[in-house]
């Protein structure tokens, strides 16, 4: 097996960000959550009754998406300490069915009914009834912009079957309707040598916009560390999936992105002082049933 060096701390496009915010001073004191990471007990015990998980990964045509997997209590775990499993499978409507092994995955593992979340970051090993990634860093995010809401599960822990609804390179009025309606989607981003990332974004009904195929969105104050952003000031590769947590449709973008810094005006509540302006590229939408 080759041995593998695991990318430790910040790489220079988190540091470049972290500057510009002002906030390397806080950021070095969390410095640690950049480094080597274990799925402690503690952790094992969240991520065994954990709902919902996104995976960020390339599909056989290199293509980087977001995708979510749901499943009833155990179907993430920590088979051992620095190994995640999680006991499901994408259905073929998912853009990352069939993805390969052997390429970095960012895993964002979440209960928004507890408002907990959960990172990994790792390369994935193993994909067959399940998938299987070996650890490189494994945080805990706080639960600040994280809407309660409860999963409703199948009975018997059965996956809902997904149909294709549209596959295409720009969005339809009703994609842009569920987007614009949305106070929560999920980022994905890459860098050459730290991997990919998968992270929540949360906030008011609205606080996506969409002008014609571009999306834009503030990026809220978190925890300083500016992973996402980070990895965009390196590679403007991105993809976000949405979904109506009421009728199960989720649209999926796969793109770029970029960051643009800018005044905070009065009296907008969407100005945060950066914002990030996506365009999609292949855009694919499924539902259940």
């Amino acid at each position: 097996m080759t041995e593998r060096h695991p990318a430790v701390g910040f790489h220079s496009g988190e540091l470049a960000v972290q500057e510009r915010a002002g906030s390397r001073r806080q950021a070095s004191q969390l410095a640690a959550m950049a480094g080597p990471g274990l799925l402690r007990p503690a952790t094992a015990e969240f991520l065994a009754t954990a709902p919902l998980a996104l995976l960020t990964a390339r599909d056989r045509a290199g293509l980087l998406w977001i995708s979510p997997l749901s499943g009833p209590a155990g179907f993430v775990r920590a088979a051992t300490p620095t190994t995640l499993g999680v006991d499901c499978r994408f259905p073929p409507t998912d853009p990352l069915y069939e993805l390969p092994p052997g390429q970095p995955v960012g895993v964002l593992v979440m209960d928004p009914a507890v408002r907990r979340r959960f990172r990994v970051n790792g390369l994935l090993a193993r994909v067959d009834s399940r998938l299987t990634a070996e650890v490189d860093q494994a945080y805990g995010n706080c639960p600040k912009y994280i809407r309660a809401r409860r999963l409703e599960m199948p009975r018997g822990g059965a996956t809902p079957r997904r149909t294709l609804e549209y596959a295409g390179s720009a969005l339809r009025p009703q994609d842009r309707r569920l987007i614009e309606s949305a106070d929560t989607f999920f980022l994905g981003t890459t860098h050459p040598a730290s991997g990919n990332d998968a992270s929540h974004r949360g906030g008011p009904a609205g606080f996506v916009r969409v002008d014609h195929d571009h999306l834009c969105f503030p990026d809220y104050p978190g925890n300083n560390l500016f992973n996402s952003l980070g990895n965009l000031a390196v590679d403007p590769t991105a993809a976000l999936v949405f979904a109506d947590f009421d009728s199960g449709t989720t649209v999926q973008l796969s793109g770029t992105a970029t960051l643009g810094w800018q005044d905070i005006t009065p009296g907008d509540e969407l100005a945060t002082g950066r914002r990030v302006a996506f365009t999609p590229e292949r855009v694919v939408v499924t539902a259940c049933g």
